[in-house]
């Protein structure tokens, strides 16, 4: 499963869950900081990626268009990023489940 982390989160998340989550990555590593959500939405769209966000944008937008692509919402605040290590580690599992479900978004708090 990959995972594309939006701008709202540390880049430094990936190094800590690529043993879970093989290429995943940051939308900095991508060039995309800085841009419209719907060219992330694509990207991810395209390219087969779940995007973990605490963007309400994106949370409203999976509820328009549903899936591809799926949607994880950490509905944390302003939490620190070994908080948000540990939620995604936490939930591998609800996580795998959530990328083959009907769903198209996953609230984890």
């Amino acid at each position: 499963m990959k995972l594309l982390l939006d701008e709202n989160l540390s880049d430094r998340i990936i190094t800590k869950i690529l043993d879970l989550y093989l290429d995943s990555v940051h939308v900095k590593i991508l060039d995309l900081t800085n841009t419209d959500d719907a060219l992330i939405w694509e990207y991810a769209k395209v390219n087969n990626f779940v995007i973990v966000s605490k963007d309400s944008d994106f949370h409203q937008r999976s509820f328009l268009y549903g899936h591809p692509p799926k949607f994880i919402y950490l509905g944390i605040g302003n939490s620190p990023t070994f908080k948000i290590v540990q939620i995604l580690r936490d939930n591998y599992e609800i996580i795998s489940k959530f990328e083959v479900s009907v769903e198209s978004i996953l609230v984890l708090t």
